[in-house]
């Protein structure tokens, strides 16, 4: 099993030394992956209608590719992943761009975990359809990897027309590995057709509710000619606030299940400072080496 850590953005702020030193530490202690999630825009809570959830402007969201090339010149060997990258509100040969230069910079470290969103607030202001967003990505991502690994691409889709153009420089992993974030049955499809990895969200689905999709997963990998065993599967755990020990039983739950990646998520567990977010990185891996 591997280890990542989640990048806690929403405590470190915009601190380019802060995160940093947090991204160095995880890079030297022998984090396998950086995690950071994505939103655009937040809204304003005051709007929202009562009873539905959703991103407040006040919540702090970097911008992926922009934050990885940062940390591509500032560590070595520690691979960067959305966890996950909304895709289909994003246009798909700026995605392409965008992932290719970060994977460039980082020696090929990229990993883009893409999902089709649910906030229809955030499309809106992106100016993209809401609605067909799955179909949309279906397509998005056959997009990606043609620019990835072709030196010129034509493509004609219900999306997409492009017409022999080609990206440069390309990206050192052709193509760059997709995960796909989700839980629904066309999700679980998705990934088993076309999908190099599974991320959970625990937010989601439980250890105890995981086999049997993982089990869809692989079966429908299986239909499609595809090698079940080549598709990994991450989740992360919180810290919290608890004794190391509850995080480290909670980690073997997952592990009994079939997943193969934690990421450690060290926000809302009472750190105060980068400093006390290293220190809990620290602590973590030392049990996790146990295993």
């Amino acid at each position: 099993m591997k280890l990542g850590a989640v990048l806690p953005t929403s405590e470190i702020n915009a601190d380019p030394a802060a995160i940093r030193d947090y991204a160095q530490a995880a890079d030297v202690l022998g984090y396998d992956h950086l995690v950071l999630f994505d939103h655009v825009v937040g809204e304003n809570p005051k709007n929202r209608p009562e009873g539905r959830g959703g991103i407040d402007f006040s919540d702090k969201f970097h911008e992926p590719f922009v934050l990885f090339g940062f940390l591509a010149g500032l560590t070595e060997r520690i691979k960067l992943s959305t966890g996950i990258l909304i895709l289909p509100q994003r246009q798909t040969a700026l995605v392409a761009k965008q992932a290719a230069e970060a994977d460039a910079l980082s020696g090929g470290r990229l990993r883009l975990g893409v999902g089709v969103g649910w906030n229809r607030i955030e499309f809106e202001a992106l100016g993209a359809e809401f609605e067909g967003r799955g179909r949309r990505m279906e397509e998005q991502v056959a997009v990606l990897r043609a620019l990835w690994t072709e030196e010129l691409v034509t493509f004609g889709g219900n999306w997409h027309t492009i017409n022999n153009v080609g990206l440069n420089p390309m990206p050192v992993q052709r193509p760059i590995p997709i995960w796909f974030g989700g839980h629904a049955d066309a999700v679980l499809e998705r990934i088993g057709r076309l999908g190099d990895g599974w991320i959970i969200s625990p937010n989601s689905v439980g250890p105890e509710h995981v086999a049997s999709k993982i089990e869809r997963i692989r079966a429908v990998a299986r239909e499609a000619g595809r090698d079940p065993a080549s598709i990994g599967i991450e989740t992360w755990v919180r810290l919290e606030e608890r004794p190391i020990e509850a995080w480290f039983e909670e980690v073997r739950k997952w592990q009994a299940t079939g997943v193969e990646e934690i990421a450690l998520n060290t926000q809302r567990s009472g750190c105060a400072s980068v400093a006390d977010h290293i220190a809990a990185l620290e602590r973590c891996k030392e049990v996790f080496d146990s295993i």
